[in-house]
């Protein structure tokens, strides 16, 4: 979706970071031939080649890690791709309590914080994505009208704009505000309740 939006508007980029979902042949050829930089995790058990085909193919967890490697990186070829389809690993950590198998391009890249870098500017896209989906109700919007979509959407990401805005003065988490705001909302309706209801019995 990226590629194809940048295509169209021809908006300048020059590196792509994206899910293990899309670390599929195809999609990595195109972003090679338009000369772009990817990173991307692979899945633990993706099979790769580190040996120059001296050795089988075997899982990315089952790969041996020198302290060299672990800083630089490693040069491997992912099965399925082509025989001359080098790419660099990277063993790096993208947030706390959790690291990732990171694939690039970019074989001149020999840090292994630059890649750390990149992953968890990719991991704060998700948290982004995923706050403003449970936080929102940014996709349940019922118009069907391209206009009022678009506002919707727009009123949505004011709405996780305030309230990261908010956490992050407050040092508290997004989620924290979001259900905080609600519950002080509640008590104080219990209590003097701003609408009045009025009982009917119908015998």
């Amino acid at each position: 979706m990226i590629l194809c939006v940048s295509n169209k508007k021809n908006l300048p980029f020059k590196t792509i970071l994206m899910d293990s979902w899309y670390a599929a042949q195809r999609l990595i050829r195109l972003i090679d031939n338009m000369e772009k930089i990817y990173y991307c995790p692979l899945k633990i058990n993706r099979l790769v080649d580190d040996t120059g085909g001296v050795e089988k193919y075997k899982k990315i967890e089952e790969l041996s890690w020198n302290d060299s490697e672990k800083i630089s990186g490693k040069i491997i070829k992912i099965k399925g791709f082509p025989r001359d389809k080098k790419v660099k690993l990277f063993w790096a950590t993208v947030s706390t309590n959790r690291t990732e198998y990171i694939v690039t391009n970019d074989l001149s890249q020999s840090s292994v914080d630059a890649v750390e870098f990149e992953s968890q500017t990719r991991w704060k896209i998700e948290e982004f994505h995923r706050e403003i989906k449970q936080l929102t109700g940014i996709e349940f919007c019922q118009c069907r009208l391209r206009e009022i979509q678009k506002n919707h959407i727009v009123c949505a990401m004011l709405v996780w704009n305030f309230l990261k805005r908010l956490a992050v003065k407050i040092g508290k988490t997004i989620y924290q505000v979001k259900h905080e705001l609600l519950s002080d909302y509640l008590i104080q309706e219990l209590k003097k309740p701003t609408i009045k209801f009025r009982a009917i019995f119908i015998l």
